[in-house]
């Protein structure tokens, strides 16, 4: 058979194209290398408990288009972001708020903690921020930058901070509230029943074969569409020959416990630089630690995070967002447009970190170019 459209890719890019492909009366076939669709949002049943597979995944935006999209496919419950970072067995809050500013310097009104990060920004001298060290400090004062920011972001990054962009860490929430979301956002939730099965519902009545990789035979499969959406790495797809992008990756060690509660919160950072991991997730608080029916679970599943270096044959999973790297992107891009068949999109095939909605966004946009 042959197809208006192959999708290279089941993840949230591929799976927004292809539905709305379908809805203009495009013939798809999508194709996966993976045993199972949903790309990095999948989301495996253990125990009863919805697993985020590849990292914790929190829906939340601020588009209201986005939002009012999603739910076709999801019922998304209230879940709110709130993680805490475990400092040597110290606990604050993350975000960064008074509840923080209150434990680290024992300041109670507003005024206080913004006093206190001004003489801490003053006597660190820095006034134009050149890397994210000066960027934390400037933000959040000295000691916030030494306790919560600077060990995890340098397991998170494998780099110095003094080394890293400044402009990493501008998104940093800091609050001179009570407020403990660190997502401020309109809307924000976890997709009831978990993202497989709302993936499985943006893919539903359209031809998905798994298992399958587009390199080992890709003029067979190119043969088989008018046009192609390639949602993987961009240098893969042109075989290194400008040089390999660089991201950092992610390993997770994920264990199922014989007790209904290991941490109490969905996400616990671990700030010091000598805990190997950057996190541990407790998949259950997602869901409020009930399963479909309401009913409490028995058991929990915890995942252990740690960042690494990525290397070909890992999941790249954040793009390294240096001047070298974003060169490199921009060779590759001129190659990708020149690619009159080929649709480059999506986290890696554009070398971009996209947050879930805006992915969704970002195919929602390019469907509109192409099926209008």
């Amino acid at each position: 058979m042959h197809y208006d459209y192959l999708i290279v890719g089941a993840g949230l890019y591929g799976a927004v194209f292809a539905h709305e492909a379908r809805l203009h009366n495009k013939s798809v076939l999508v194709i996966d290398k993976r045993t199972n669709i949903a790309g990095n949002v999948y989301t495996e049943k253990i125990e009863g408990i919805n697993v985020h597979k590849y990292g914790a995944h929190i829906f939340h935006t601020n588009n209201t288009e986005v939002w009012n999209y999603i739910q076709q496919f999801a019922t998304f419950n209230r879940f709110t972001n709130s993680p805490v970072a475990n400092y040597h067995g110290e606990l604050y809050s993350l975000p960064f708020n008074m509840y923080t500013f209150n434990k680290m310097w024992g300041v109670v009104t507003p005024e206080e903690a913004a006093a206190k990060i001004e003489e801490q920004r003053r006597e660190a001298g820095i006034t134009e921020p050149k890397n994210l060290e000066e960027q934390a400090i400037s933000l959040v004062g000295t000691d916030i930058y030494e306790k919560l920011i600077k060990g995890y972001t340098e397991k998170q990054w494998g780099r110095p901070c003094t080394e890293l962009p400044a402009f990493i860490i501008k998104r940093l929430p800091v609050r001179l509230t009570f407020d403990n979301n660190y997502f401020n956002a309109l809307y924000q939730g976890i997709p009831v029943g978990g993202y497989t099965k709302m993936v499985a519902n943006m893919l539903d009545g359209i031809q998905v074969e798994l298992n399958q990789d587009y390199f080992a035979d890709r003029e067979k499969w190119n043969g088989l569409a008018d046009k192609v959406v390639y949602t993987g790495p961009i240098d893969a797809y042109f075989d290194y020959k400008l040089g390999t992008l660089e991201y950092r990756s992610v390993r997770f060690e994920t264990e199922v416990l014989d007790k209904p509660n290991f941490q109490g919160n969905a996400a616990v950072n671990y700030t010091d630089r000598e805990t190997p991991w950057t996190r541990i997730i407790e998949h259950k608080w997602f869901e409020f630690g009930k399963d479909e029916n309401g009913n409490d679970l028995p058991k929990t599943v915890i995942s252990r995070e740690y960042s690494s270096e990525w290397k070909p044959g890992d999941e790249p999973y954040y793009p390294v967002n240096d001047k070298k790297n974003g060169d490199l992107y921009q060779e590759y891009k001129k190659l990708g447009d020149a690619e009159e068949k080929v649709i480059f999109g999506g986290r890696l095939g554009e070398y971009k970190y996209y947050d879930m909605d805006q992915v969704i966004a970002a195919a929602l946009k390019k469907a509109n170019e192409e099926l209008r």
